[in-house]
């Protein structure tokens, strides 16, 4: 009879495997692209860049939580346990951050040309690098405490307080000065899920004030859903509404995990929720992208011809 751990390795191995096969199949069709293919769209970078993060997401995460549930627990020390939390955190709110970005550059891609926002349309494409840059160090340099509360699994070692993660822990003293931390740590996280949010709204408002304009003008034969503008920015609603809903359900039971002693299936769940994300996106832009489908057919092309 197969047990739950069994059958939870598996969800997590195929969750991490088919999450890491999208991803790195979009990283590698845009690399392939950017030097030989047809040249790339200023929001490709982005693309390119969340799909990079997504897979450092799914295999900083998906790898020690598939061996935690196949019954392996101790094979991570101190320095181990330290470097995976430190580096999945980052990771994660670089996914954050890069799907607010996105959002961001199609709301003012979008916006008419009497807008406000219209003047930065020209000049959005040059802040792109700039701003992954600074989301890597920004992240990185506040993140830094996990390096210090990290630790081994608690059946290496004797730990009093903490929280356990099955294959490592953490330990923490609550203090004013850990909750004042917390709150300015989260607080970037917060504005990245209202703009988002705000951003999906604005862009809503205008695909659908669109919509009545055509409708209007050339009646219900003419559909404004063929428009690669519309499509675009329907990929990143969807990416949106996916990454908003996920990144709730885990930080619920994130909170949960911190401030409770979670039974083991909680922290699992939450590994899980984290992970989806990451896991899906790259297939909502296969599907609904359409300019992934012309670089993935023009590939297809060079690749015909070469062999």
């Amino acid at each position: 009879m197969i047990s739950k751990n069994m059958v939870l390795g598996l969800f997590f191995l195929f969750q991490t495997g088919v999450g890491t096969l999208g991803n790195s199949f979009l990283l590698g069709l845009y690399t392939f692209t950017f030097f030989t293919g047809p040249r790339l769209r200023p929001i490709d970078l982005l693309l390119c860049h969340l799909v990079f993060v997504n897979d450092l997401v799914l295999l900083s995460k998906g790898i020690p939580q598939t061996m935690s549930t196949f019954g392996l627990t101790n094979f991570l020390d101190d320095v181990g346990c330290k470097f995976v939390f430190y580096f999945h955190k980052v990771t994660r709110n670089l996914s954050l951050c890069t799907t607010c970005l996105l959002s961001s550059f199609q709301a003012i891609s979008l916006s008419p040309r009497s807008s406000w926002w219209a003047k930065l349309k020209a000049r959005i494409p040059k802040y792109i690098v700039p701003l992954c840059f600074l989301c890597w160090t920004f992240h990185l340099l506040t993140n830094y405490k996990i390096l210090l509360h990290m630790k081994g699994p608690k059946g290496s070692h004797n730990i009093t307080k903490g929280n356990d993660f099955i294959y490592c822990s953490a330990t923490f003293h609550v203090s004013l000065y850990i909750a004042i931390y917390i709150l300015l740590v989260s607080l970037p996280d917060v504005l990245c899920v209202a703009t988002m949010l705000g951003t999906s709204g604005y862009m809503f408002f205008l695909l659908y004030r669109h919509h009545q304009k055509v409708q209007y003008v050339h009646g219900n034969s003419l559909m404004p859903a063929g428009c690669p503008e519309t499509r675009a920015t329907q990929t990143i609603l969807l990416l949106v509404i996916l990454f908003v809903s996920f990144y709730s359900l885990n930080s619920i039971l994130a909170l949960y995990i911190h401030y409770e002693n979670s039974p083991p299936w909680v922290v699992h769940i939450s590994a899980f929720l984290a992970a989806c994300y990451p896991a899906c996106s790259s297939f909502v832009l296969m599907v609904s992208d359409s300019k992934v489908q012309k670089y993935h057919l023009a590939l297809w092309e060079k690749m015909r011809i070469q062999f």
